[in-house]
Order: structure tokens, then C-alpha cells, then sequence
């Protein structure tokens, strides 16, 4: 080994695999080189693509937000109940402690059985553990029937209690004695899917309306920078509660569910606009723009074709970052219940079912969705600033 290739192995360079050796690589220089080569001739996505990999954070992020929606997809499956089931004598029951070790050793996840006392002296239901009863929790078992998403009727569920024994409440029982976990899985189909379906609809808006802005200028862009300027000026909040209060009480809940996917859209393509605006006054002079007018490229082409593809990738970000403010904005909307009504469920839903504070103090598990949108903003603004520095070339990470 040359001395040269003992300072890159000082310096934190990797040593010759058998992989390298056999692609003909003889030395660590001849590595780099490679290296270089294969980075001087891959595309932007493919740039981006190999940043973005060593962002871990990122990359983690990324992943769970797979597993949480593949939850939400396949939510009649994963929960053990149905959104309305109803369990007696286990209203406001605590979360089920899953066990794993008995008298017997250790054996297979299972519960004991609940006994409900009233306790004389604050009146309320307390719940204890009878460990006589012991209940081995099943998988793939039959239980409530459900409609998969909406096409064949079956009841198989991932896991659950053969018939007889108590429910399995992984984050305890509301006040109506419903799995607040079967709920929670449930109300993020709906607070995610509204989250990505309404910042798409803003971005389409956004991107077409800010390119027709900036690349035609004068009385068009006129008009639609002083139609942002309006949206803009109006306080939020208040706007999404006057435009949800126009929703009449007695829509269906999928007729309710696109109306404020709209109106998110609607207040939430002024911004990205402004930005697609800014980016094609500075590119619309340059010269490969002005080489496609002159070669009779249509001005929709011009665009979408030779404009657009220079910023994609800050519209990627920017879409990616625009995801959890649609989802707080369908919490806040439902949460002050100008947003879905029940028997929909939301995270919203649920939030607003649990703001009362007497009852917050005993039973803290109805918290829970709480967690559950805080983790989904976290996970998406992760995501968002790991394509961020994977799409700027002057970062350093």
C-alpha cells in the first residue's frame, strides 16, 4: 500500500472490498476516481437521491410515515374493532396492559380480565386486574364484521380475543366505551388523506396560477398578485371558520370531507404561487428560454417543459413542508367543530371529544391522538428539511 493510500485510510477513507476488487478497482485512488465519474454524469434526481440517502433522520422519518399511513390504509384490518363498537361496563376503561410473563413462565401476549368497582367515596369507576382470568391475545383472528375498503365484506383482524373475553384496549375506552386505538387509526385516514389531497390541489393552483403570473406579467399578473394580496391580509383562522360554517349540518360525511379539502386549498396556493412567480421572472430571459420561443415552442411548453423542471425540486420540498399545516388546519377546523362531525372520525374528532379538562385529568389516554398528529408534523418537516439539503447544492451535510 502506497503512502498516499495510508493518509486517505488516516483520513476516514474506507479500505478495498472484494466488491471493488472485482469491478477491476486496484487502489483507493483509482476508487475515487470512479467515484467522481459516476457523480460527473448522474442526473439531478440522482444527486438528489444519493443526498437525501445520507440524511438518516430523514430517511427514518420517511419510513415511519410509510408504516402510519400503511396503517391508516389498511385500517379495518389492524384494529380489532369497528369504529362504533360499543363495549358495556367499560366506559373510560384505562389502556389494556399487555403481559407476556405469568406464574407459567413466559409464554404468548395475553390479558386479565377487568373487574369494574365503584368507589364509594369519589363515585367512580375504578378498573383492576382479576388475575384468575387469563386471556391469550390471537392473531388473524374473526371479529366485527367490516366492509374492506368498501368491496367484500369480511371480519378478519390482525389481532384480537376469541368470543367471550374482555376487549383488548390498547389506548383504553372513551366515555361510550369505543377502542380509542381503533378510532385513532381510523381518524388518520382521514387527517392524513386530507392533508395530502388538499396541499396537492394547492399545488396545482399554486404552480399553475404563479407560471401564468410570472411569465405573462402585465394585466394577468395584475390581477392574481392582488387576489394573493387579498387571501393574504384575511387572518386565517377566522377565514376557515366562516368558509366551514357555510357547510350545510347535514351533509354526508364524504361530502363534508372534499368540501374542506377544498377550502384548505383554497387558502393554500397563495404562497407556493408567489414563489413559482419569482422563479420564472428570473428564468424566462434566459437564453434556452428564449431559444425555445424563437423555435415556435408553445408558451404552455415553454413553462412546463423548459421553465418548470429548474425548480422542481424546491417545488418538491415545498410540498412536502405544505402536508402538516393541512393537517393541523383539518384539526383545528374539527376540533372546534366547524370540521368533520360524527360519526366521522378525525383526529380532530377525537380531540374534540376529549377538551374536557375534569375528565382529561383521570382519563389522560384520551390525549393519545394528540401525540399521534404531533408525530405526523414532525415526521413530514423532517422529510421536508432532508429534501431540502438534498436538493441545495451549497449545503454541507
Amino acid at each position: 500500500m502506497s503512502i498516499q493510500e495510508q493518509a486517505q485510510l488516516a483520513r476516514g477513507a474506507k479500505p478495498l472490498s472484494e466488491l471493488d476488487r472485482d469491478a477491476g478497482i486496484e487502489s483507493i485512488d483509482e476508487r475515487s476516481d470512479a467515484s467522481d465519474e459516476r457523480f460527473y454524469y448522474a442526473s439531478q434526481w440522482q444527486l438528489i437521491r444519493w443526498r437525501f440517502m445520507r440524511h438518516r433522520l430523514a430517511l427514518i422519518s420517511l419510513v415511519l410515515l410509510v408504516i402510519l399511513y400503511l396503517l391508516a390504509t389498511f385500517a379495518e384490518v389492524v384494529t380489532p374493532y369497528t369504529t362504533t363498537r360499543r363495549f358495556d361496563g367499560y366506559q373510560s376503561a384505562p389502556p389494556t396492559r399487555i403481559r407476556w410473563v405469568s406464574d407459567q413462565g413466559f409464554q404468548r401476549p395475553f390479558i386479565f380480565g377487568l373487574v369494574r368497582t365503584l368507589d364509594q367515596q369519589t363515585f367512580r369507576y375504578r378498573f383492576t386486574e382479576d388475575e384468575s382470568q387469563i386471556f391469550p391475545i390471537r392473531f388473524f383472528v374473526r371479529g366485527d364484521d367490516y366492509r374492506f375498503w368498501g368491496l367484500w365484506r369480511t371480519n378478519i383482524h390482525l389481532f384480537g380475543i376469541d368470543e367471550g373475553g374482555p376487549p383488548v384496549l390498547l389506548f383504553g375506552a372513551d366515555e361510550l366505551g369505543r377502542d380509542i386505538f381503533t378510532r385513532t387509526i381510523f381518524g388518520a385516514r382521514v387527517s392524513l388523506s386530507i392533508g395530502l389531497i388538499g396541499v396537492l390541489l394547492s399545488f396545482v393552483l399554486g404552480v399553475i396560477l404563479g407560471g401564468v403570473s410570472g411569465y405573462f406579467g402585465g394585466v394577468i399578473d395584475e390581477i392574481i398578485q392582488r387576489l394573493i394580496d387579498f387571501l393574504i391580509s384575511i387572518p386565517q383562522l377566522p377565514f376557515w371558520m366562516a368558509l366551514s360554517a357555510a357547510l350545510p349540518r347535514d351533509w354526508p360525511v364524504i361530502k363534508t370531507y372534499f368540501a374542506i379539502t377544498v377550502i384548505l386549498s383554497i387558502v393554500g396556493w397563495s404562497g407556493l404561487a408567489r414563489v413559482v412567480r419569482g422563479k420564472l421572472l428570473a428564468l424566462r430571459e434566459e437564453d434556452y428560454a428564449l431559444a425555445a420561443k424563437a423555435a415556435g415552442a408553445s408558451q404552455p411548453r415553454i413553462i412546463f417543459r423548459h421553465l418548470m423542471p429548474g425548480f422542481t425540486s424546491h417545488l418538491i420540498v415545498s410540498l412536502t413542508l405544505a402536508v402538516p399545516g393541512s393537517i393541523l388546519g383539518e384539526t383545528a377546523l374539527s376540533f372546534l367543530g366547524l370540521g368533520m362531525q360524527p360519526p366521522a372520525v378525525s383526529w380532530g374528532v377525537l380531540l374534540r371529544d376529549a377538551q374536557d379538562l375534569v375528565a382529561i385529568a383521570h382519563q389522560p389516554w384520551r390525549l393519545i391522538p394528540a401525540l399521534f398528529v404531533i408525530s405526523a408534523v414532525l415526521l413530514f418537516n423532517f422529510v421536508g428539511d432532508g429534501l431540502r439539503d438534498a436538493a441545495d447544492p451549497y449545503s454541507t451535510r
